[in-house]
């Protein structure tokens, strides 16, 4: 990282750009929640995010308005925010396309994957097995938002990506309520699954296992909300 009066002959540095400080935090905050950072029912201060980050809280509440208008979060207070209530409708309408669209990802994924992401894949499992075992629930979460974006990025889709973002972000954060109901140890079985039909190159295994995945997710939160 550059000092501050260092320059390099030739080369302008220039500050940090408001722009680039924001999309940064709105970054910070899209993993926070992707990775189950915020649960369901909790008010998270505007200001506790700021302090988090090391930041002022202006840049804070310009990612903020870009994830409520995501239907990622929503204002709690004028200081606060949280996680939408996810209506059963609602719940249903994102199994419908998800069930498609990273069902899809991951058939395309088996015929582009590569051996590093395999091996980045059978470390994640490891993960997963560890975070269930131990009941370690944020431990479980970030492995299982890695484990699904690695398999979703190996499809080499940009644009299939950015829409599956846009799905958990609205969903993911209900992934916390799972854990009771033995949900994790299913999901396990099923990415196992997943990593097999991917080690063969096999895109309707993959694609099988995603989907029951998230309808065993689904059938269990379908539940709890109702």
């Amino acid at each position: 990282m550059a000092e501050a009066g260092y320059k390099k002959p030739g080369v302008e540095i220039l500050p940090l750009s408001r722009e680039t400080l924001q999309d940064r935090v709105y970054r910070q905050i899209t993993n926070l929640i992707l990775e189950g950072g915020i649960v369901p029912g909790e008010m998270v201060p505007v200001q506790s995010l700021a302090d988090a980050f090391g930041v002022s809280p202006m840049p804070v509440r310009e990612a903020l308005r870009r994830l409520t208008a995501a239907n990622a979060l929503t204002v709690v207070s004028g200081r606060s925010v949280g996680i939408p209530r996810l209506s059963r409708a609602k719940l249903t309408d994102l199994r419908n396309v998800r069930v498609e669209i990273e069902a899809l990802a991951g058939a395309w994924a088996a015929e582009r994957i590569e051996e590093d992401e395999i091996s980045r894949l059978q470390s994640l499992l490891i993960e997963l097995d560890d975070g269930n075992a131990s009941g370690d629930v944020k431990s479980y979460l970030r492995a299982n938002y890695a484990f699904h974006f690695s398999i979703y990025q190996a499809a080499g889709s940009e644009s299939i990506l950015n829409i599956i973002e846009n799905l958990w972000l609205q969903v993911s954060p209900y992934f916390n309520m799972l854990h009771d109901s033995g949900n994790y140890a299913k999901a396990n079985e099923h990415h196992h699954a997943m990593f097999a039909g991917l080690r063969t190159h096999d895109g309707e295994a993959v694609r099988q296992a995603i989907r029951s995945d998230i309808d065993a997710a689904y059938d269990v939160l379908v539940e709890l909300l109702t």
